[in-house]
Order: structure tokens, then C-alpha cells, then sequence
């Protein structure tokens, strides 16, 4: 085996341990607090010791952040694929939510750590997740100026309405966790005539 070969064979082997022990927090830290799991804990888990845990993250606050990051990439990509696929308007609000809901079915581990996090005892932690939210919250305004531009329906305050269709959405969303995929559907009706309402509030007078 070549010298390049085995240099590659061990960047593969350090990749695949490093996202295993993303997946080892995400699993344990859907069953109790992130802020609860210690780093021997997390370094069993993968199958490797806690020095080797320091090989890939410096400390368990990294790996946090680590998360934080996945999750909320994750998500803002998916609906800004969906966001692509429709016009602004109702049909774009239902795209989303539809999307929205299809990323807690297939993660419901990155959500719950998006949920359970914000009020965690890191102020590292909560500080990186209160500012994936207001990355939300800025992109669904965006969103929101240019529905009012195609529509002629001016709101008062687009961030102010954003800010309040991402709480209701997350607020939704955790109880999404719980339910059935069958009870979906009346969900996502509920949470859009919810978004509906709000965006009615809006506009200007």
C-alpha cells in the first residue's frame, strides 16, 4: 500500500469516527440533556477512548456547537430547496411547512437538541443556538418582503412577523416529535392557517 493510500485510508478512518461520535451525541442527547452527557460517555459510545475523543473535538462544548451547526444547516437548506420549488405565496407557505415537518420525521435527534438546548446550562451553547434562530428568522423575513412585493400587501414589521411564525412553527414542530405520521397532515393544516392568521395581523391597515 502506497503512502498516499494509507494517508487517505486514515483520513477516511478520522472522518467516519468523527461523524460517529456526532451521531453517539445526537442519539444520547435526544434521551436527556446534551448538558448531561459526559465526554467518556460520548467516547464509548464510538468505540474509541477518551483520548481519542480529543483527536476530534477539543471538548464536549465543541462538539455542541458541532451540532448546532448540523442542525441548522441541515434545516435551513431544506427549506430553502423547498422555498425554490414554489412561487411566493400560499403555495409556498404549504411547500415549507410540508418540508419543515419531513425534517423532524427524519431527524427528530438534531430537533430535539434544537428544542431542549435553548434554555441549556452552556451560555456557549444557548448563544449558538439563539443565533441559528435569528438566521431563521432573517431569512423567513427576506421571504416575507418579497410575498408582500407579489401580493401588494404590505405588512407593518416583516422581521417582527418572521420572528413570530418561527415560534409558532417550533412550537408546532416539538409536538410533531410525538405524534403519529398519519396526524401530519392535520398539523401542517393547522400550522398553516396559524401562519395565515399571523401574516393577516401584518399587513398594514
Amino acid at each position: 500500500m502506497s503512502d498516499v493510500t494509507t494517508k487517505v485510508s486514515r483520513l477516511d478512518k478520522k472522518e467516519q469516527t468523527h461523524r460517529h461520535l456526532i451521531d453517539v451525541a445526537l442519539k444520547l442527547s435526544s434521551e436527556r440533556s446534551f448538558a448531561s452527557l459526559s465526554l467518556r460517555e460520548v467516547a464509548a459510545g464510538a468505540g474509541i477512548t477518551a483520548a481519542g475523543f480529543y483527536r476530534h473535538f477539543h471538548d464536549m462544548e465543541e462538539l455542541g456547537l458541532a451540532l448546532v451547526d448540523e442542525v441548522g444547516l441541515s434545516l435551513r437548506r431544506l427549506l430553502r430547496e423547498a422555498r425554490k420549488r414554489v412561487s411566493p405565496g400560499p403555495d409556498a407557505i404549504k411547500s415549507s411547512i410540508e418540508s419543515f415537518l419531513e425534517f423532524i420525521r427524519e431527524n427528530g435527534n438534531l430537533f430535539r437538541l434544537l428544542l431542549g438546548e435553548r434554555q441549556g446550562a452552556s451560555a456557549v451553547f444557548r448563544k449558538a443556538i439563539h443565533s441559528e434562530m435569528d438566521r431563521f428568522i432573517g431569512e423567513l423575513a427576506i421571504d416575507l418582503e418579497r410575498l408582500q412585493q407579489s401580493t401588494g400587501k404590505p405588512l407593518r414589521d416583516p422581521h417582527l412577523a418572521a420572528e413570530a411564525i418561527v415560534a409558532v412553527v417550533f412550537t408546532v414542530g416539538a409536538e410533531a416529535l410525538d405524534l403519529p405520521r398519519h396526524k401530519h397532515v392535520g398539523l401542517a393544516h393547522r400550522l398553516s392557517e396559524e401562519i395565515k392568521m399571523i401574516l393577516r395581523g401584518s399587513l398594514q391597515k
